[in-house]
């Protein structure tokens, strides 16, 4: 094809050029009736972009979501009419809680079917309106490739999220005459000039010179300040300008969830995760700093505890690029919006080099203050804490991290020593079960070169183990940990603390028979009882370099330490079961 030349071509053909224009490589997804002519073009373009067929729609969605958090690019997945597109929904709803650039491409039925019942029809747009930064239905094949070209930036830009294309299936096959780009043109400056208002959803709040002078005093004049930096660290690119910043003014670095793998975990500056599972010194710094630093992150329940009780002594000063974010959860007393690296950048000059000796002091003192379980061994089952350090003595610090959601996601984020951004991938918002096996596979495309280990819990996996056809059939030298304590952990921690030990349908005491599952698919299997075997087993797996289970025994009433009690002050944490 010659860059800028016109040419006609059908609806399902403008699809494959606009996403070959936007940089796009890799699909994700599941054919059926109505995105069947999309699927042709696939297939005759295959020589230009690959498509990964799922198990099911929604590992679909979550893959495309892991290739856009490894990456920093938009991934993108696709789904057939009624079932197909619904099955995406919770993929979707997952980046949107997380920030992620993901376009979903959907297929209804024909144009004169539309709103007559027909077999397979829903109104997908309307399903997904709370869930996408925005969604299309396109109804003329002449706005096709303006539509996925505003897809792909109101994805990218801002804060990022989800945007959603329906496309009736006779729009796939009418004829349309299509420009393309050209080389280096996103389509932005003729999508602005059609219509000023897209430039709006482009624009991103530069804080004035005074605003940012005004922040740095405010830093400045702080004697025990605390950084909490989240997600949008990573979303900006701005962990280098972060580092630089708490190592000038010598400032202790919280994390959120999301925002794990945005600083160097063996910093002496870095005292890992805030909030509900977060550590001593982490909640103790919130609680009794003068300055909460805001950084890209969204106080969200899990993190603040008890609102009135949180850094109560504190001035919280909040910078985010999405101002709906300030003084949302918690009260703001100073606030900058726009880009976190460039606002870090052009605070880095005016901050003031600082020692902080005393507060550090306090800091390395709670950072000594941890749960007795933590070393605790047990002969006939793997500890948490040695399983994750295993993991990353083999894994390494290049490795991509995945998990579900439970316990032994909470373990991954207290454990496992993240050094690297863009190496955590979990489901922090909506937290889903049944998205890390997706991601994992997501990430493992994107980065051909790379290695993922996919940390899940017996119940999670049970979601999306029929997604180990994919790894399989595609050769991803995935290495699956599964956490085996056969229950519903983080369910069964609350029904300990707070419904007397009435264990309901959470213990899970029955199949599958997880090496016949394996050997089902034709993916590796070894088993670990014990601290000795898991390293012996693990490194095995890992060494060989194609999709594996590493069968983990956990005990069934293996806790989540430390714990601040929903609702309360986090500083009040459980360090241990009886306190």
């Amino acid at each position: 094809m010659v860059l800028g030349s016109k040419m006609k071509i059908n609806g399902s053909q403008i699809v494959i050029e606009c996403l070959i224009e936007q940089g796009v490589d890799t699909v994700f997804g599941y054919p059926g009736g109505n995105i069947l002519n999309i699927y042709d073009a696939l297939y005759k373009n295959s020589d230009r972009i690959t498509h990964i067929l799922t198990a099911h729609e929604q590992a679909a969605a979550h893959a495309a979501d892991g290739y856009s958090r490894s990456t920093g690019r938009v991934g993108v997945c696709m789904a057939t009419s009624g079932p197909g597109a619904t099955n995406l929904v919770t993929g979707i709803a997952t980046a949107y809680m997380d920030s992620v650039p993901i376009v979903a491409i959907t297929c209804n039925v024909g144009t004169p079917l539309l709103g007559k019942d027909t077999f397979q029809e829903i109104d997908i747009t309307g399903v997904t309106l709370p869930i996408t930064k925005h969604n299309f239905m396109v109804r003329r094949v002449e706005d096709l490739a303006n539509i996925f070209r505003q897809a792909f930036i109101i994805a990218k830009s801002g804060r990022p999220g989800p945007v959603l294309i329906d496309i009736p299936k006779d729009i796939t096959a009418a004829m349309c005459e299509f420009e393309p780009l050209k080389k280096g043109d996103d389509g932005s400056a003729a999508l602005i000039k059609e219509n000023l208002n897209f430039k709006r959803v482009m624009s991103v709040n530069v804080p004035s010179d005074e605003e940012i002078k005004a922040a740095a005093e405010i830093i400045n004049k702080s004697e025990r300040p605390v950084i909490y930096a989240g997600g949008g660290i990573k979303i900006s690119g701005a962990e280098k300008e972060l580092l630089e910043f708490a190592e000038k003014a010598s400032i202790p670095v919280s994390e959120s969830l999301m925002g794990r793998d945005v600083f160097p975990a063996n910093h002496p500056l870095c005292t890992w995760m805030v909030g509900m599972h977060g550590t001593r010194a982490s909640n103790m710094a919130v609680t009794e700093s003068d300055l909460v630093l805001a950084l890209g992150s969204r106080f969200s329940d899990r993190v603040i505890g008890d609102p009135k009780k949180f850094a109560e002594h504190a001035t919280v000063f909040h910078i985010d690029i999405d101002p709906a974010e300030i003084n949302k959860n918690i009260h703001a007393g100073g606030e900058l919006v726009g880009d976190l690296k460039s606002i870090l950048t052009r605070l880095l000059p005016l901050i003031e080099k600082k020692s902080h000796s005393e507060w550090l002091e306090k800091i390395a003192a709670w950072k000594k203050e941890i749960p007795a379980s933590y070393s605790i061994v047990k002969p006939d089952y793997v500890n948490p804490k040695f399983m994750l350090e295993t993991v990353h003595k083999y894994a390494g610090d290049d490795a991509f991290i995945t998990t579900e959601v439970g316990e032994h996601q909470m373990w991954t984020a207290q454990f496992y020593p993240f050094e690297k951004p863009r190496t955590f991938l979990t489901s922090g918002g909506l937290g889903t079960m049944g998205y890390g096996t997706g991601a994992a596979m997501g990430a493992q495309v994107a980065n051909p070169c790379g290695r993922v280990v996919h940390i899940a819990g017996d119940g999670s996996f049970r979601m999306n183990c029929n997604e180990l056809c994919t790894i399989a059939r595609y050769n991803l030298p995935i290495v699956i940990v599964l956490v085996n304590n056969g229950t519903l952990g983080n369910v069964r921690v609350w029904q300990k603390l707070f419904y007397e030990k009435r264990y309901s349908h959470t213990t899970l005491d029955f199949g599958p028979d997880w090496k016949k599952l394996a050997d089902a698919y034709g993916v590796g299997y070894v088993k670990a009882n014990n601290n000795d075997e898991f390293e012996k087993v693990f490194k095995t797996a890992f060494a060989e370099k194609k999709p594996y289970i590493v069968d983990t025994i956990v005990d069934i009433d293996e806790m989540i330490f430390p714990m601040a009690i929903p609702g309360k002050p986090i500083d009040e944490q459980m360090m241990c079961w009886g306190n």
